[in-house]
């Protein structure tokens, strides 16, 4: 009985929702991002629109593999889609390794001219099975590591179905060009890409003969990892594409993104919270999304309405050939359908540019007469829909073991509405995933804080998200106009839709977890920069955003450090770089230290944390490694040996003066923490080696009007963002006209999107412009560096999670996605925060 007054009592507070506007956003924003966050809980769990309108193309995981939401509304009988796109119905020719290792001979030297022809002898080639590529890459069962690759696969065809489409599908790294039957269709650039499709043109499709065929590739690798797949598939007929809606708006803020279509005589509005509230440890670690909906008559008529949300297992493998199984169940009057791999190897899968493959992938609903969660065919589903408004509920709960390219099984939610006017009528349906396992720290496997040890299920969490709806959506409202206003505040319009966009991204590279103690762990992925786990130059230009919002989530990312150099199983008088490659932090895997770089960051956060909670209760139970730690800048931060620090895409480099300024106020930021203990003897120790040595580094670094990046380089200059822990914290370690005289020279430096990181290359990072801008107390400047990064991420052609490192001329990404740093655009707010 509990469970039915539950539903009872969120369907009363849905009703009181439906009297507010949740349905809108409280702010227009105009910026178009870059991609549009649409679920965003941890670096596994984590979609996005890379597009302008919704309905561009099927909806990614932030590595921009297909991880696809799918919504359409069927208004009087007639269906229109609003959210992701439709697939064609595609019978196979012949297969791509995902479905079948197929044969092929190739060669791996240069053949004769006329190898592409039908009727070329290949006897002499290579006989191997696909995909082609280097180790590690997908489904690769012949090895290819060498620059160039000739491929060539023969099929027979019976017939040629004059009236259908045939559709190329391929995947390539680097240059692909295509042959069939000894005429070039396809040539790509110097790019990688997986699943791209190709419809034959009328011209192309007569070359297909009965009999005999041949596709021929050619292959050529530039630079890294190599790959080559193919196949050829017929379309079939079978659904109809649904009508486009037309997109009226789109508005990002920091925990919804909201859209608004019109279908035909029908408003749809719709909303994606990932209710990531930095004061709630169990909101921001469950892993569940809500997609809410409302529908409203434009025309002032009654209309029957219904609705329709999928998506796929996709969502739950690496790749597509891993064997899944699907069903459906009911507890506690709610209706769940998910979906997983069947070999479940938890924690095994580490690297960068990978997806879970471990634990569930959910939809759920509370039982109702007028809702259907269900799973089936991909196509099948869709049918029923646009036929009847409803998905049939089915008979099977679980399917047999399959696979994504074989079975195309989904799992769908329908919703009748019936009787729509301007009134409107609006529900929401919650997406999740429960992956049992988290992390193996220190060779434990740990389950997510919102487990609490394994006494809260998923079904749990369910019924908890579901009956919490009105009062988290209205806390996240509340928390988004209130951010809204305060980045306002600090640095304008443009300012604060860039920490809107910047805010769901930053906390989903993260996952929360305990340690035997029940110490916090709030454990960062290196996405798509290495890969690397509780990275303390990823945490370091992260930490503005939790030092304003909940320093203890701060603190979660350094605890792991500082235990690891406390347990000896690291033994340098430095912090390591990094626990291990996500989701496995059983200790440093990075190449090479980053002696320097790492000390004065931890030092630096440690005194943050101790200056924003006005003690050093944190930084007591480390005290003796932070001394160490101290002891070491001492030694060897004012002039730094050749090594690498954050900005390591650079390169090595001695005589860093930016990574002298951040040893020197690590010192100070020692000096200051001793002072908070009060132990003045050691603040004044500390504190006086640090102004000596800003005098020294002033001396070393000025040149010609500005200073340089390193020491030795005459005519060099860098952004010297470390410098703004020292105007942050009042420290006056640095004489304060080093600040104006390095803005007004950056101010002379900046090219169309942005200031560059240094003289060396036109590329930046934009989170350390938003902390060089902050150098300023003149607020006309501060804007003149925020517009250039506004314009960056309102037009780069690089549609991902937002890059932090582009080019300043072209504005495309150079490398990095979806990563945590852009924490880092809050400093302005933190300046704020602090009364600054």
């Amino acid at each position: 009985m509990k469970h039915f007054f539950l539903v009872f009592c969120a369907c009363l507070s849905l009703s009181f929702v439906n009297g507010q506007d949740l349905y809108r956003s409280d702010y227009q924003t105009d910026l178009r991002s870059p991609a549009v966050p649409l679920v965003t809980s941890d670096p596994y769990f984590s979609i996005w629109s890379p597009y302008n309108e919704l309905t561009e193309g099927a909806t990614e995981h932030w590595t921009g593999t297909k991880h696809p939401l799918f919504g359409a509304i069927r208004v009087d009988g007639k269906s229109y889609r609003f959210l992701g796109k439709n697939e064609p119905n595609l019978a196979t020719v012949i297969p791509m390794s995902d479905a079948e290792k197929w044969n092929a001979q190739y060669t791996e030297t240069k053949p004769a001219s006329s190898w592409t022809s039908l009727d070329f002898n290949d006897a002499s080639w290579k006989k191997g099975k696909a995909s082609f590529g280097t180790k590690g890459t997908k489904n690769v069962q012949t090895n290819w590591d060498s620059k160039n690759i000739w491929i060539r696969r023969s099929f027979e065809l019976s017939d040629i179905d004059k009236e259908a489409n045939y559709i190329l599908k391929y995947s390539h790294d680097d240059v692909f060009t295509l042959y069939l039957n000894g005429k070039e269709l396809l040539k790509t650039d110097y790019s990688w890409n997986d699943n791209l499709t190709w419809t034959l043109t009328e011209e192309a499709k007569k070359l297909l003969k009965p009999g005999k065929n041949v596709i021929a590739v050619h292959c050529e690798n530039r630079a890294g990892g190599a790959y080559v797949d193919f196949g050829l598939y017929k379309q079939e007929k079978g659904v109809q594409d649904f009508e486009l809606a037309k997109q009226t708006s789109v508005n990002v803020m920091p925990t919804q993104s909201y859209y608004t279509f019109t279908c035909g005589p029908v408003e749809v509005n719709l909303v994606f919270t990932s209710p990531l509230l930095l004061d709630d440890l169990d909101l921001i670690s469950t892993p569940i999304s809500y997609i809410s909906y409302q529908v409203k008559s434009l025309d002032k008529k009654q209309h029957d309405v219904q609705v329709y949300f999928e998506t796929t297992p996709e969502l739950a493998v690496n790749d597509n050939t891993q064997p899944i199984v699907t069903e459906k169940f009911e507890k506690n009057n709610f209706s769940y359908v998910k979906t997983g791999t069947v070999d479940q190897p938890y924690t095994k899968r580490v690297g960068d540019g990978v997806r879970i493959d471990w634990g569930y992938a959910y939809l759920s609903s509370p039982k109702q007469k007028d809702k259907v969660i269900s799973f089936g065919n991909y196509f099948d589903l869709k049918d029923q829909f646009q036929k009847s408004g409803v998905i049939a509920s089915g008979t099977a709960t679980k399917t047999g073991i399959e696979t994504i390219p074989n079975q195309r099984t989904a799992l769908a939610y329908s919703h009748e509405l019936k009787s729509v006017g301007t009134e409107g009528k609006g529900d929401f349906l919650m997406i999740g995933y429960d992956d049992e396992f988290a992390i193996e720290y220190f060779y434990k496997r740990k389950t997510a804080y919102w487990k609490h040890d394994g006494k809260v299920s998923m079904t749990d969490a369910f019924e908890k998200a579901y009956s919490n709806y009105a009062s988290t959506m209205k806390k996240a409202k509340a928390f988004d106009a209130q951010l809204f206003q305060d980045a306002t505040k600090a640095g304008g319009k443009e300012y604060a839709e860039l920490c809107a966009l910047a805010y769901r991204q930053s906390i989903s590279a993260h996952k929360l977890i305990q340690d035997d103690q029940g110490n916090l762990l709030f454990l960062s992925k290196e996405n798509h920069s290495n890969g690397c786990i509780n990275t303390v130059d990823i945490t370091y230009p992260s930490a503005p955003l939790y030092l304003i919002y909940n320093p203890d989530l701060l603190k979660g990312m350094l605890t792991g450090i500082f235990y690891y150099s406390e347990s000896g199983r690291w033994n340098k008088p430095y912090p390591a770089h990094d626990l291990g490659t996500y989701p496995v932090a059983n200790g440093q895997l990075y190449g090479e230290d980053m002696p320097i770089e790492e000390a004065g960051n931890m030092l630096l956060l440690t005194t943050a944390i101790s200056i924003l909670e006005k003690n050093t209760k944190y930084a007591d139970k480390h005290w003796e490694t932070l001394t160490i730690w101290a002891n070491y800048l001492v030694e060897n931060g004012l002039d730094p040996e050749n090594q690498l620090c954050t900005d390591d895409f650079a390169g090595h480099l001695a005589h860093n003066a930016n990574l002298s300024i951040k040893a020197i106020m690590g010192i100070a930021g020692y000096g200051k923490m001793a002072e908070l203990k009060g132990d003045q003897a050691t603040a004044t120790k500390y504190t006086n080696l640090a102004k000596e040595m800003a005098l020294e580094w002033k001396k070393l670094a000025f040149n010609q009007g500005h200073y340089k990046l390193a020491f030795d380089k005459e005519g060099s200059w860098s952004q010297k963002y470390n410098l703004v822990w020292d105007k942050l914290f009042d420290l006056n370690i640095f004489p304060k006209d080093i600040y104006e005289t390095e803005v007004n020279f950056y101010l002379t430096k900046q090219n169309k999107y942005g200031l560059p990181l240094d003289s060396r290359e036109t590329y930046t990072k934009s989170d350390w412009v938003l902390w060089s801008a902050c150098l300023t107390d003149n607020d006309e400047d501060f804007l003149k560096f925020v517009k250039p990064m506004y314009q960056y991420a309102n037009e780069t052609t690089s549609r991902v999670a937002i890059s932090d490192w582009h080019d300043t001329h072209s504005g495309k990404m150079m490398n990095f996605k979806a990563r945590s740093v852009v924490g880092g655009y809050f400093m302005k707010q933190l300046f704020d925060k602090l009364g600054k």
